[in-house]
């Protein structure tokens, strides 16, 4: 996550720390990584196996702004063809078992207010109750997908877009003179955006997989290098243009995309995205700048680490945004507003 990358490893292991000990104090239930994910009893989820990385591609409460409520088991809507970023015709076939791809010139488009959780460590907690889940692409197959899909959830992939990791399958397939400073997490160099020919390739492989496991959206994550110490020379304008790749991208397989933090270029990007992602906009006093996609009727999903619900809930509610508390390893514990 983009505002993780400014913090140290030691820094880093503080705030989970105190994350731990103001969860501890303030919600209900045990926050161990095997309890239910908003700390009230529930049967287990049914546990589904994660997939060999990389599997499915041969590389890798009440908003007060404008949108359409969402039906139960509908939660979003869908784009009319003549919107920013139209689609193009899918390129590849759903999988049998998935949940089939939005027609061409349509796409999820998620309204203000959807409850959601995200989950990026561990087994995917399927019990919560919420239209919208936001998931590791890379870690989860197409069972998982489909089996929230039947529970009527729509799916975000999520996708580190901006910086290479060690760990992940296609790791080999990018080049050394693309990898630049640590992000300061073991295993992320930032990438050379400005490299858009060698990149596209690889993030359009990477949303090839997303959506032949039947994903609805993209959450691309650490996109905001231009004002990170990335070891290149980049500037704003690169980081639009790359970002705008993205979205296109993203459009061209049917599929949303979310603009994750990249708070300066919001006024310049919210034609090109479908939805927000922001971490701790509470804690730095800028959830007024994240504010223009809900009044466009887009939805803003929102975490705050450090502060608890009390001291951020009313504000963001008020704002329209889908906050909750999480914990800074992001595992299935939530605390929503």
């Amino acid at each position: 996550m983009n505002r993780r990358n400014r913090l140290l490893p030691a820094t880093i292991a503080f705030a989970t720390v105190t994350a731990l000990l103001v969860s501890s104090c303030s919600s209900s239930g045990s926050e161990d990584d095997q309890d239910p994910a908003d700390g009230t009893p529930s049967n287990s989820p049914a546990a589904t196996a994660p997939s060999t990385p990389g599997d499915g591609s041969a590389t890798p409460g009440t908003p007060s702004a404008p949108g359409t409520t969402s039906a139960p088991g509908t939660p979003g809507t869908t784009t009319a063809p003549n919107t920013p970023g139209t689609p193009g015709t899918p390129g590849t076939t759903t999988p049998p078992g998935s949940t089939a791809q939005p027609p061409a010139g349509a796409r999820w488009q998620p309204t203000p207010g959807l409850a959601w959780q995200w989950q990026l460590g561990g087994t995917v907690d399927q019990s919560v109750d919420v239209p919208v889940y936001d998931i590791d692409g890379f870690e989860n197959d197409a069972s998982v997908v489909a089996a929230l899909h039947a529970k009527g959830r729509k799916v975000i992939c999520y996708i580190n877009a901006g910086s290479w990791e060690d760990f992940r399958p296609d790791s080999t397939a990018f080049a050394k003179a693309l990898q630049g400073s640590d992000t300061g997490w073991k295993g992320e160099k930032w990438f050379d955006i400005r490299k858009l020919d060698q990149l596209k390739p690889l993030m359009a492989a990477r949303f090839d997989m997303c959506r032949s496991k039947g994903f609805d959206a993209i959450e691309p994550d650490t996109i905001e290098a231009y004002n990170q110490n990335s070891g290149f020379p980049l500037t704003p304008d690169d980081q639009l243009a790359y970002n705008r790749m993205l979205a296109k991208l993203a459009h061209d397989r049917g599929l949303a995309i979310g603009l994750k933090n990249d708070l300066d270029q919001i006024p310049a990007l919210l034609p090109d995205f479908d939805f927000a992602v922001n971490e701790e906009c509470s804690q730095f006093d800028e959830c007024d700048r994240v504010a223009p996609f809900v009044k466009a009727g887009k939805a803003v999903f929102h975490v705050e680490y450090k502060l608890d619900t009390d001291q951020f809930c009313a504000k963001t509610k008020a704002l329209g945004f889908s906050s909750m508390q999480k914990k800074l390893d992001l595992n299935a514990w939530r605390k929503p507003c």
